[in-house]
């Protein structure tokens, strides 16, 4: 008797285990379930990240910080449906682990009860996020931090601008580092810090670094789905290498498709249309025929 064995999704350990044999963490973010069903390959995409950049590039926010819960578990779910190798992190939008522990534990669970993610994601190092690490660890929701550029603190860091740039704040940023390893998290995400900082960090941590304009030394990195593959237009980061120009494909596409369509190109009378029995046509006419001799009959108001 054949037996099928279904292929099992990475796991936070197997991330760090990665780190350990130093090999190099590869991830994407992902959306909704086209993107993630083609991402979601053995060797591409270790871990998927449903990003709250997901408001700019996919809802059209202007920040990070208009994406509610309900976005979120809206597109975890669409990129959950597409994805059953890469571990799938989500992350948790703004104030929706920043009021008090209990309802912060309540949108983290909601994340994988309803959302089908495997681990949540949580910006910076404060008191409340260390302590909820800290829980959400030991009751089961795996943790991934993100520090440097938080994008959800960008009104306090007063743009997008590279963090750790002086020696106190790379002393802050090693110690939220070991804090979060410390608290229980099994990866940090290093978003827009010197490229020498990352490598300080990621030789002071047991749990693997994942990059996003933070050097080669990390020890994976990730990039938003839509800046990799050109389909955002609207900035493109310092740190971003595009591998696809998909945004300018779909413009032509766009473009040939109208062309088409006000030429009589499209659809074509054979490959693209279906057709009436031929047997039946000539009875086809001649209804057209008797009903376009009708009087039209309007009712009254």
């Amino acid at each position: 008797m054949s037996v099928i064995t279904k292929q099992r999704r990475l796991t936070p350990q197997q991330l760090i285990a990665k780190k350990q044999r130093g090999e190099k963490i590869v991830s994407l973010t992902a959306d909704e379930y086209s993107t993630a069903n083609l991402i979601d390959q053995p060797g591409v995409g270790d871990f998927l990240l449903v990003g709250d950049s997901l408001g700019m590039v996919v809802l059209g926010y202007p920040d990070t910080l208009s994406v509610t819960m309900e976005d979120m578990l809206h597109h975890v779910k669409a990129v959950s449906r597409g994805t059953s190798q890469a571990l799938l992190v989500a992350d948790m939008p703004f104030m929706s682990v920043h009021v008090d522990l209990p309802s912060a534990v309540r949108n983290a669970a909601r994340m994988l009860q309803e959302g089908n993610a495997n681990a949540v994601k949580l910006e910076g190092a404060s008191e409340l996020t260390l302590s909820l690490v800290k829980h959400l660890t030991e009751i089961g929701i795996p943790v991934m931090g993100h520090l440097g550029f938080t994008p959800q603190s960008v009104q306090t860091l007063g743009g997008f601008k590279v963090q750790a740039k002086s020696m106190p704040t790379v002393k802050q940023l090693v110690e939220d580092a070991k804090a979060l390893e410390a608290a229980g998290a099994f990866a940090v995400v290093l978003e827009m810090v010197p490229s020498e900082v990352a490598a300080v960090v990621t030789r002071l941590l047991t749990i693997p670094t994942i990059g996003i304009g933070a050097g080669v030394a990390c020890d994976g990195q990730i990039l938003v789905v839509d800046d990799f593959i050109g389909r955002f237009p609207d900035f493109k980061p310092k740190f971003v290498r595009t591998y696809g120009k998909m945004g300018l494909q779909l413009k032509e596409a766009v473009h040939h498709y109208a062309t088409d369509i006000l030429s009589g190109e499209f659809p074509h009378p054979d490959t693209e249309s279906f057709h009436f029995p031929a047997e039946e046509l000539e009875a086809l006419r001649e209804f057209e025929e008797t009903y376009a001799l009708q009087e039209p009959v309007y009712e009254s108001c």
